[in-house]
């Protein structure tokens, strides 16, 4: 069946965009309606380019915990999926559970059908998805993922909340130091030449880069740009590069370190959410490689998948790593001795969690301080550059 990228506008006149499925431009029109949409444009996609709009990660939690509660309530899927489509507020997650469901009716498994949307449902909630299937677990795979989805938005949050105030009091910082240097800085030097006073080496050193700045402030804006854009671009087409970089970015002072335990943390949390759900250990490995976001630590899952895959245990191919600290070996190796695995990587789970938010908040801690002694510094130093030749001028001044 194609897929169409349409354009639509719903009952309150708010437009939209979107992917569904449908034999031609009138079974659009008439599956649109079926959601509360009407159409406005559309194109016909040619085959692997289904795409679909951005959709928030909230939209995917409540869809979790309403399909736990259906399939608790022994809801037949079909009709569950039918209400869903009815009753969610946003356009976009609607036109998907439409499709899903047109592919259900049409003979598809659900998470055949969930296949179809690879950037709302990844391969760790899909292959999840397919193990319920399997085990008539459904529910209680739709309650774990409820749970994990809030914590990943949790760290999510977490992680910004690292990021984003050193980023804007960088941005601070170089607006002050623009100012001074473009602004400030030549009009006093225009007051010193006036007292054709002798300017001590900082004030002549301060002089030239405000003068550097001032006849190349273009350049100082655009090749940090352009040097990111071409990095980017490198890392981005060449894999021996995007190695390199993701290895970097593990070793990145204070920012490395808690990176790399929010990884394993979301790799150990997948990976026990699998296994509890049937999925065997090889399979389970070799699907979080592709969700850990990282290709240093993704080749030493893959280095680890092949050491089980020749008979080694779980626990003394995860040491091999040098990734994990030995609390955690041992924590999976009490594991395998006690059948317990999942409730292992649970635990080493929480360890990391609970290790990155103690992380996170040391940081700010330490960030904010330190951010503040270098603005100070370098207002101090601009200032007495500024006016140690005037101070010098009114020492020489004889009462």
């Amino acid at each position: 069946m194609p897929s169409f990228q349409y354009k639509a506008i719903d009952q309150a006149g708010r437009g939209t965009t979107g992917r569904m499925d449908a034999v031609n431009d009138a079974d659009l029109e008439v599956r649109l309606k079926r959601i509360g949409l009407d159409l406005v444009n559309f194109r016909q996609m040619s085959a692997g380019s289904a795409t679909v709009g951005s959709i928030d990660r909230k939209d995917v939690i409540n869809f979790c915990f309403d399909m736990e509660q259906l399939t608790r309530a022994g809801i037949p899927l079909v009709d569950g999926l039918r209400d869903l489509r009815d009753t969610l507020p946003s356009p976009r997650f609607r036109a998907i559970v439409a499709s899903m469901l047109e592919d259900i009716e049409g003979g598809k498994l659900l998470s055949q059908a969930m296949g179809a949307f690879p950037t709302v449902f990844d391969s760790v909630f899909i292959n999840l998805v397919r193990a319920g299937e399997q085990t008539g677990q459904l529910e209680e795979v739709f309650e774990n993922l409820t749970a994990t989805l809030k914590w990943q938005d949790e760290l999510a949050s977490t992680t910004k909340k690292l990021l984003i105030y050193p980023a804007m009091v960088l941005v601070v910082v170089s607006a002050v130091l623009l100012f001074l240097l473009i602004y400030l800085v030549p009009q006093v030097v225009g007051v010193l030449k006036t007292m054709r006073v002798d300017l001590p080496w900082q004030t002549r050193a301060l002089i030239a880069i405000s003068g550097f700045v001032v006849s190349y402030w273009w350049a100082l804006l655009s090749v940090p740009l352009l040097a990111g854009g071409a990095a980017a671009a490198v890392v981005k087409s060449n894999p021996r590069a995007a190695f390199k970089f993701d290895g970097l970015k593990l070793k990145f002072p204070v920012l490395g370190p808690i990176l790399q335990k929010i990884i394993l943390s979301r790799f150990a949390n997948s990976f026990a959410l699998m296994y509890r759900s049937g999925v065997t250990v090889l399979d389970a490995i070799r699907i979080t490689e592709g969700v850990v976001g990282n290709k240093v630590i993704a080749d030493g899952l893959n280095r680890a998948w092949q050491q089980i895959n020749a008979g080694e245990p779980v626990s003394q191919s995860f040491e091999k790593l040098d990734l994990f600290p030995p609390l955690v070996i041992r924590m999976l190796r009490m594991g395998e001795n006690t059948g317990g695995l999942d409730t292992a990587l649970l635990n080493i789970s929480y360890f990391y969690n609970r290790d990155v938010k103690d992380a996170v908040d040391k940081a700010l801690k330490m960030i904010e301080p330190t951010l503040t002694m270098v603005l100070g510094g370098l207002l101090a130093l601009i200032m007495f550059a500024v006016l140690s030749p005037v101070y010098d001028m009114i020492g020489k001044i004889k009462v």
